[in-house]
C-alpha cells in the first residue's frame, strides 16, 4: 500500500516523467535503445512497480523510436525487460516482499543473491541492444525539458535501499508531497488525494495475497503441501534438481495466474519444505521464486506488462500485438539462462552458516513470517 502511495503521489508531482525524459536527455541517439532499458531499469528498481514503469517510459520510447528511426519491437522489448528488471531486485516490489517473507530471509540478503543473476544477464541485455538495437537513420528527439528536483525522490529511495522498507517508503512519500507542494504541482488536499488514490490502487492485489494465503492455509492444512512434495519427491535427486523444480513451478504458477506476486505466494510453502528437506539456502530459494516468476511475466503474451505496452504502440499508429513484442525482451530469456546457469555454477550463492545456527535461524524466520 505504502508502495502505491509513493507511486502515485510521486507521479502526480511530475517526478515520473522528469526522470524520465532526464534520462532520455543525456543518452545519445544511437544508443537509444540501451539507454531506455536502462531508464526502465532505474524506473522499476524506484518503483517497485513494472505497470508502472511501463506506464511512464513506453509511451515516450515509442514516440522516440518513431522519430529516431529505432524498431519499435525492440524498444518496447526493452522497456520491459527494464520493468521486470526492477521489479525483480527493488526492496519495495511486492514480488520481493512476498518472496522474502514466504521464504523468511531479509530482503537485503535476497537482494545480494539476486543481483548476483540478474546483473549478468542486465549487462549481455544491454550489449545486445548496443549492437542491434542502433536506429537506421539518426534524428532529432526533440525537447525533452524536466527538473532535476523532481527526480530526487527516486533517488532518494534508491540510496537508502536496504532500510526497513516502511522507513523508506514513508520518508520517500514526505520527500515526494514536499518538493509537489513547493513547486506548485501539488497542495496539501492534492497531496492526500494521490495517497489515498494510491493505496486505494493496490486494494486487488492486497485482497488477492488475503485470499491466496487463506486458500495456502487450507491447502496445508488437509495435507496438499505434504502430497505435492512427495508426488515432486520422485523428479528429485538432489538439491540441484530441486532448485530447477521450484523455478519451474514458480514459472507455470505465474502463467496460470498472469500475475507474479500469487505464483510467489503459492508456490512459497512448498518452496520453503523442499529447501528445507534438502538443505537449500533460503536466500536463493527466495531470488529463484522472484527471478523465474517475473521471466514468465515479462514474456506471457497475455500478461499486463505485454498487454499495456501492446496498447501504447496501438495509440502511436502501431500495428504490433503483445505476442510479437515476446521474442524481443531479450532480458528475460537471458536471465532465465542465468538463473538456471546459477543452479549448476554456484556463482551467485552467498556464504552460508555453518551448522544448527543456519538451520535454528532459518526456522525461527520461518516461524516469524508465518
Amino acid at each position: 500500500m505504502l508502495s502505491g502511495a509513493f507511486s502515485n503521489i510521486a507521479s502526480e508531482m511530475g517526478g515520473r516523467e522528469a526522470t524520465v525524459n532526464f534520462g532520455m536527455s543525456i543518452v545519445p541517439v544511437p544508443f537509444l535503445a540501451a539507454g531506455i532499458f536502462v531508464i526502465s531499469a532505474f524506473m522499476g528498481t524506484a518503483t517497485g512497480t513494472s505497470i508502472g514503469t511501463i506506464t511512464a517510459v513506453a509511451p515516450i520510447a515509442i514516440s522516440i523510436a518513431d522519430k529516431g528511426g529505432l524498431n519499435v519491437a525492440i524498444v518496447v522489448g526493452a522497456v520491459v525487460g527494464g520493468a521486470m528488471f526492477g521489479d525483480n531486485l527493488s526492496m519495495i516490489s511486492d514480488t520481493t516482499i512476498a518472496a522474502t517473507s514466504t521464504q523468511g530471509v531479509a530482503m537485503k540478503d535476497k537482494f545480494r543473491v539476486n543481483l548476483k543473476i540478474a546483473l549478468p544477464a542486465a549487462i549481455v541485455t544491454i550489449v545486445l541492444l548496443l549492437i542491434f538495437g542502433r536506429p537506421d537513420h539518426t534524428a532529432e528527439i526533440g525537447d525533452l525539458s524536466f527538473n532535476f528536483v523532481k527526480v530526487l525522490p527516486y533517488l532518494f529511495i534508491l540510496a537508502i535501499a536496504g532500510v526497513n522498507v516502511f522507513i523508506v517508503l514513508t520518508s520517500g512519500i514526505i520527500i515526494a508531497a514536499a518538493i509537489g507542494i513547493a513547486y506548485g504541482d501539488l497542495t496539501f488536499a492534492t497531496s492526500a488525494q494521490a495517497l489515498y488514490n494510491g493505496v486505494v490502487g493496490m486494494d486487488e492485489i492486497f485482497y488477492l495475497t488475503l485470499v491466496i494465503a487463506g486458500v495456502s492455509g487450507l491447502v496445508k492444512y488437509y495435507g496438499g503441501i505434504q502430497w505435492l512434495l512427495k508426488k515432486m519427491s520422485g523428479t528429485i535427486r538432489s538439491a540441484k534438481s530441486a532448485q530447477v523444480v521450484i523455478a519451474i513451478l514458480s514459472m507455470i504458477v505465474d502463467a496460470a495466474t498472469a500475475t507474479n506476486t500469487v505464483a510467489i505466494l503459492v508456490t512459497g510453502d512448498l518452496a520453503r519444505n523442499m529447501s528445507d528437506e534438502y538443505k537449500i539456502d533460503r536466500r536463493r530459494t527466495a531470488s529463484l521464486l522472484d527471478i523465474f516468476s517475473c521471466v514468465m511475466q515479462g514474456l506471457l503474451p497475455y500478461s499486463g506488462q505485454l498487454l499495456l505496452s501492446a496498447f501504447f504502440a496501438a495509440a502511436a499508429g502501431h500495428n504490433i500485438s503483445a505476442i510479437q513484442f515476446m521474442p524481443y525482451v531479450w532480458y528475460c530469456y537471458i536471465l532465465a539462462f542465468f538463473g538456471f546457469l546459477s543452479i549448476y555454477v554456484p556463482f551467485a550463492d552467498g556464504k552460508k552458516k555453518s551448522g544448527s545456527d543456519a538451520r535454528q535461524n532459518q526456522q525461527a524466520a520461518g516461524e516469524k513470517a508465518e
